[in-house]
């Protein structure tokens, strides 16, 4: 059990000891999550400008009426059950997660996994007819992926007081795993696509006009700018598109790399950069940590944390670094948001999943001296027993944090020299990368921040130190062979012993 959950189970017990010490039995509130003192330290300086990303206030934040909605399964059309549209439409908008139900831990751990099962975009709901016949169309379902009940795990119904509409999924969208017996390992990065399914969701006809949030109101272009510059060190090859018309940004948008997802586990979110990417975190070890993202941009002191870092990508970001904004000022204001119960439950959830064990373990002897390398070879100093991580932040290259950096308590003045990329020319850019728990190694499939490593086999084979060597995971816009720099340690072994060793990493 890691810290923060120890931590926040005693204070669930605190709560809760006036209830039982009367006999009574009451609900356990959610906390408010878009509070100002806790805003206050939660995020991590920007290394270049030594100042902490804005937040907006809590004022600002509630000011928006809370989202707090059920949503119910999309079947494919000729798996749906007899009856269950029409029953579908009389329904009331009935809340996704009531909060005046959850009297303990458990309670609100059950309602945070049907929360994160099954919560939907806000902003991408379509109430349109055309839409919702597309996705009531048998025809649009070639090659559509579903699980074995016949749902359609990318696509929700929201019952809302305008009728009913059509939702896609949010959290579980990139973090959960689908395979191809039609079953979800919810949490865990994507994964490969399961075979036999070419796409997620039917072809739906795009929207008359996009919603919230007006950052996709604007031209292809400029979007993409606002994602990814960083204005206090700009890349030439992003500031270029800014000018572009559509016309020109669409005849180079393949030399520019993805916005979004690279292959299946590699995505370029807001702050990020595509030519500085980071892999899709592994979800069911978040609770290992005390960091949020590979470069640790904000602290995990409980589940509240993991709520409000929900709330964060989900449009409570007014893109402010000190002087520097990159929203206009009709664009900098929070548009919607989703309950705090809702955040509350999905944040109690995460911290309460674990890694799955892997079920084809080698033999006990080959693990127990791949345990014994590990140690010699002096892992456990950062990957420390029993969580595999110390919860805290190595250097990125060419970074000194000052003396009075708020995070010190938890900085190993080391780098291991991995690229720094990501750490150091993104809006991320912490100067940090956290080191991640090894628990669950077995199954992800990217390794290191930028998910550039596809197996341990190649983590741990001196060949990808060489330029000529082809990355089986992310190798960047344009590019087919580069070195995988850093993170040196065991590449001198042995066949035997990193045989050993990777057998001991497959058991975590």
């Amino acid at each position: 059990m890691s810290f923060a959950k120890h931590i926040h189970e005693l204070s669930l017990m605190v709560l809760a000891a006036p209830t039982l010490l009367s006999g009574q039995t009451a609900s356990v509130q959610a906390p408010k999550i878009w509070d100002d003192a806790a805003l206050k330290g939660w995020a991590t300086p920007i290394a270049a400008l030594g100042v902490r990303p804005a937040q907006f206030t809590s004022a600002e934040y509630y000011a928006v009426p809370a989202d707090n909605l059920k949503t119910y399964p999309v079947y494919r059309p000729d798996k749906e059950p007899p009856g269950y549209w029409e029953w579908l439409q009389k329904q009331k908008p009935q809340p996704l997660v009531d909060a005046s139900k959850a009297r303990n831990r458990g309670d609100w751990i059950k309602s945070g996994e049907a929360a994160f099962h099954s919560l939907d975009e806000i902003w991408r709901r379509r109430g349109g007819p055309e839409a919702i016949r597309a996705a009531r169309n048998v025809a649009g379902y070639d090659g559509v992926w579903t699980l074995q009940d016949g749902t359609v795990p990318r696509l929700r119904w929201v019952v809302t007081a305008g009728g009913v509409r059509l939702g896609f999924i949010a959290c579980a969208g990139c973090h959960s795993r689908l395979r191809a017996d039609g079953t979800v390992l919810w949490g865990a990065p994507f994964g490969v696509q399961p075979p036999g399914s070419r796409r997620f969701a039917p072809t739906l006809p795009p929207p008359s006009a996009w919603p919230d949030p007006p950052l996709l109101r604007e031209p292809s272009p400029i979007t993409f700018w606002r994602v990814s510059t960083v204005p206090w060190a700009p890349d030439p090859r992003i500031e270029k598109v800014r000018d572009m018309n559509d016309e020109t940004f669409a005849a180079v948008r393949a030399d520019l790399g993805p916005s979004f997802l690279v292959g299946s586990n590699v995505i370029t979110r807001i702050h990020g950069s595509p030519f500085y990417t980071t892999k899709i975190p592994d979800l069911t070890a978040i609770h290992f940590s005390r960091y949020i993202n590979a470069t640790g941009t904000h602290r995990l002191r409980g589940p509240e944390d993991i709520a409000r870092y929900a709330a964060f990508v989900s449009g409570a970001d007014p893109m402010e670094f000190g002087e520097y904004k990159i929203l206009t000022p009709e664009m900098r204001r929070v548009r919607f948001h989703y309950a705090d119960e809702v955040l509350y439950a999905l944040g109690m959830y995460l911290m309460s999943l674990e890694p799955p064990k892997n079920p084809d373990v080698a033999p006990a002897a080959l693990v127990a001296r791949g345990r014994e390398i590990f140690s010699r070879e002096k892992c456990v100093q950062c990957h420390v027993p029993p969580n595999y991580t110390s919860g805290k932040l190595s250097l990125a290259q060419g970074f000194t944090p000052p003396a009075d950096h708020p995070n010190q308590a938890d900085i190993v003045n080391t780098s291991v020299g991995t690229d720094p990329g990501l750490a150091m020319k993104t809006r991320k850019a912490t100067g940090f990368y956290k080191i991640p728990s090894l628990r669950g190694v077995w199954y992800r499939p990217v390794l290191l921040h930028d998910g550039s490593v596809a197996s341990l086999e190649e983590m741990f084979d001196p060949d990808r130190l060489k330029p000529d060597h082809v990355p089986g995971g992310w190798k960047g816009p344009g590019v087919t062979k580069r070195a995988i720099p850093g993170h040196t340690f065991g590449l001198a072994l042995n066949t035997e012993d990193k045989k050993a060793l990777l057998a001991f990493l497959r058991s975590l």
